[in-house]
């Protein structure tokens, strides 16, 4: 039998459990829109930064908005990898652009399921890495994994980079690194992982060519946008840092998180502050518990990185949960811990947390939803 095969079939717990919980989602968002009288399918696919996606994909780059306080909200903002497959699916198929995005996060959700169950086999076996997956799977926002949104294809590609570095496999990181810096910007993360683990392995004597390819070519994509990008607008290197300060978005340490934060605790709503505060130190104790597993560096560079960018930006404090998405390396410690268990209590627990996170999916689509 083929290596692949064997790997797929490896693989097909995982991929049936994260399967399995996002169809659980979509379910009860059908029920729920059902009795509200909202459109499962607009919410997925035509709100917020998926009608952004899909205009790119429709007219490409140029639109902006001038909001009355004189910001400026450009779509140059909006890397362009999901636009662009957006367009090649919308061309093959005749669907329309956002419905093409809703097939590119299926599609990138079942690669990144893999991708984050490879990393986990690899290091800790079989059972944490469907462990892994169905935790992801489950998260509180895991609803926007389904969503036309960029956060399953980025994961994806960090994943296989990050799991092609941990095999040694150096072009095929640095290429998907290049794919995942076409995606996000925090595709920094997965271009530093690469090179720090690059640095490791010239010390260990375990450098080559090949080594030297994946360097190079891992910042190739954010480099290549954000070169654009100020070639568009004139503006040279600053240019993609101006679009984002028109958003709003910038990395001031957690200075405005922190406002933010403490505005809520001095307000009628402190239990939404004191809640902030617990999630912020959920995280921080997850990822030190990944330090104390002793993870490979590349795996604690990289959900450092995007743990910091995600708590320290300045701008748009609900879309936090949501950037804390691809930081999968959390939920390594959890998976283990949950490996260890029988499978009936493991099966609960997980299956208990992905119909809470359907329900939450389906009231946070029908209200505030991810901005």
């Amino acid at each position: 039998m083929p290596v692949k095969d064997l790997a797929l079939r490896r693989a097909a717990p995982a991929l049936l459990a994260f399967a399995a919980v996002r169809l659980l989602g979509l379910a009860v968002l059908g029920v729920w829109g059902a009795v509200a009288g909202s459109s499962p399918h607009t919410l997925l696919s035509a709100r917020w930064d998926s009608l952004w996606y899909a205009r790119i994909a429709a007219e490409g780059y140029g639109y902006e908005i001038v909001l009355p306080n004189g910001d400026v909200h450009s779509n140059l903002a909006f890397f362009p990898l999901l636009p662009w497959l957006e367009r090649a699916i919308a061309a093959v198929t005749g669907l329309g652009h956002g419905s093409a995005g809703l097939v590119v996060s299926a599609l990138a959700g079942l690669a990144a399921a893999w991708g984050i169950f490879a990393v986990a086999d690899l290091l800790y076996g079989r059972r944490a890495g469907v462990c892994a997956v169905a935790a992801w799977a489950a998260l509180p926002v895991g609803v926007v994994q389904s969503m036309a949104y960029s956060e399953a294809l980025f994961t994806a590609l960090a994943a296989w980079s990050l799991y092609g570095v941990l095999r040694g496999h150096w072009i095929t990181a640095g290429a998907l690194a290049a794919g995942a810096g076409l995606t996000r910007p925090v595709g920094a993360a997965v271009v530093a992982a690469v090179w720090v683990a690059a640095v490791l392995a010239l010390r260990r004597g375990q450098a080559s060519w090949r080594t030297a390819v994946g360097v190079l070519l891992a910042p190739a994509g954010a480099a290549a946008y954000v070169l654009w990008v100020g070639a568009h607008t004139g503006e040279g290197l600053l240019g993609y840092l101006r679009v984002q300060g028109g958003w709003g978005n910038g990395f001031d340490g957690g200075l405005a998180f922190a406002r933010f934060i403490g505005g809520r605790l001095a307000s009628a709503a402190w239990p939404a502050g004191v809640g902030l505060i617990a999630g912020v130190l959920l995280v921080l104790w997850l990822y030190v518990l990944c330090v104390r597993q002793r993870q490979p560096v590349a795996l604690l560079v990289y959900c450092g990185i995007v743990v910091a960018l995600a708590l320290c930006a300045s701008g748009y404090f609900g879309s936090k949960p949501r950037l804390l998405l691809p930081a999968f390396p959390l939920l390594l410690p959890v998976a283990v811990a949950l490996a260890r268990w029988r499978t009936r209590r493991a099966a609960a627990v997980l299956g208990v947390a992905a119909l809470a996170a359907a329900v939450y999916g389906a009231f946070w689509l029908n209200g505030s939803g991810p901005p």
